[in-house]
């Protein structure tokens, strides 16, 4: 069995050659592709590593491979032929001792925050061998709910900017009418999907930690506050926000 600390250290390894492509390439935003596939790597490893394997752990790994693969794929695809990101070249403009900086506040970071989200995974893989069961179900249920908001609202969002007709506007349709980011509540939901594999195991409660924190990155740090910054002021933006939820659907408090 893998102990934790060997999955931190091939997530460390994983982050430093992915920072070395960045300083490459001078684009820091490179990192938002190898987000999912690093999933997968500690999805992969601890379960190879458990010595153990059944349908419930495959099952969960598939899920891991399915989302990980996707987003990948779509943000390698959004930024083809790009520039780097604004956010992160609003970073690059203005940080001192830019590239040490950003090893520990971007690629570190993420290492450390990626490895708080994927504690259910890893704990499962360590798991004993066990059936499928109730709390499987719901969670499969909540990935497939996240899972379809998440690609969902990301094809909506790209076939509306495919049309000339919708330049400088902002997506109101769809997904986005019922909550401002679909994507990344689709995100937060995957993860809590994930999580519920878990709960059947004695203190499988302590791997919440891992969708909570996603949950509150995206809502309330990295995802929502900086996109929407963009946005502040104009008033097609303000009127949307007053009526559209910003992350759950039909809510005002999330």
């Amino acid at each position: 069995m893998a102990a934790y600390y060997e999955i931190a250290f091939l997530v460390l390894v994983y982050m430093v050659l992915v920072f070395t492509i960045a300083v490459i390439l001078k684009n820091n935003s490179i990192v938002d592709i190898f987000w999912g596939p690093g999933f997968i790597l500690i999805a992969a490893w601890s379960l190879v590593t458990s010595g153990t394997f059944d349908i419930h752990k495959i099952l969960l790994n598939i899920l891991v491979l399915i989302w990980g693969l996707r987003l990948s794929f779509h943000i390698f695809m959004r930024n083809r032929g790009k520039e780097e990101d604004f956010r992160y070249k609003a970073w690059r403009d203005t940080w001192r001792f830019f590239v040490i900086r950003s090893f520990f506040q971007i690629f570190m970071l993420q290492g450390i925050i990626m490895l708080i989200i994927a504690v259910p995974v890893y704990f499962v893989n360590q798991a004993p061998a066990a059936p499928i069961g109730t709390y499987d179900i719901i969670g499969l249920i909540l990935f497939v709910t996240g899972f379809l908001f998440e690609v969902t609202g990301d094809r909506q969002l790209v076939r509306f900017k495919k049309d000339p007709g919708n330049k400088g506007k902002i997506i109101t349709t769809g997904l986005w009418k019922i909550t401002r980011h679909p994507n990344y509540f689709g995100e937060a939901l995957v993860w809590w999907g994930i999580a519920f594999f878990a709960l059947q195991y004695p203190g499988g409660w302590k791997t919440l930690l891992g969708p909570v924190l996603i949950t509150l990155m995206l809502r309330f740090v990295s995802g929502v506050p900086m996109l929407e910054k963009k946005y502040a002021g104009r008033p097609d933006w303000e009127e949307y926000k007053r009526k559209t939820a910003a992350f759950v659907p039909f809510t005002k408090f999330l």
